[in-house]
């Protein structure tokens, strides 16, 4: 970033390479619509490139870029609320698209994952949003919390409390268990 901004605009490839399909795995997580997640990245790098003449040499790229997307989603997540009070249609949720049949290993990773990601969804967006910028996009604690505008402590209490929610919808309560047990 510190490359483009200072004007090598042959950097700016470099750094989407880098960057988008973080950003994407992000947007798609978030909007769980192709459509929109592609909406969203490329916000993102418009705002990027908008914002290159301010920034800050040396700074880093990845929580700032995380913001942008996440604060482009909030706005067009409101803006969708308005459209959609002004329409009776429901929103359309699209699945992310399957790529070429994997084995079977690889299968049983997809469909975990893909239960874990249902369940995310269930969380509250502030404990989602930590969640998947900690745990699922690798950023520091210091980083998701630079990303998201609030402190460490904060982005700690959140992941807690999305770990706890995420175990309790994947363990059974003692006694739902017991009785799947006892049943045929």
């Amino acid at each position: 970033m510190d490359r483009y901004a200072e004007g090598d605009d042959s950097a700016f490839g470099e750094l989407y390479d880098v960057l988008a399909p973080h950003l994407l795995g992000f947007a798609m997580n978030l909007t769980r619509n192709r459509t929109l997640a592609e909406d969203v990245l490329q916000q993102t790098f418009l705002q990027l490139h908008r914002s290159r003449a301010r920034w800050v040499r040396g700074a880093r790229v990845f929580p700032y870029a995380f913001s942008i997307a996440h604060h482009h989603f909030i706005d067009s997540t409101r803006r969708e609320k308005h459209e959609r009070l002004a329409s009776t249609e429901p929103p359309e949720l699209e699945e992310p698209a399957s790529e070429a049949a994997p084995a079977d290993d690889e299968l049983d990773g997809k469909r975990r994952l893909a239960a874990v990601l249902a369940q995310l969804h269930t969380l509250p967006e502030h404990q989602r949003v930590a969640f998947q910028l900690v745990a699922i996009e690798e950023l520091s604690i210091g980083e998701a919390a630079e990303a998201l505008g609030v402190t460490t402590g904060n982005i700690r209490i959140r992941l807690h409390r999305a770990r706890e929610a995420l175990r309790h919808l994947q363990d059974p309560p003692p006694a739902l268990a017991q009785r799947s047990k006892a049943s045929p």
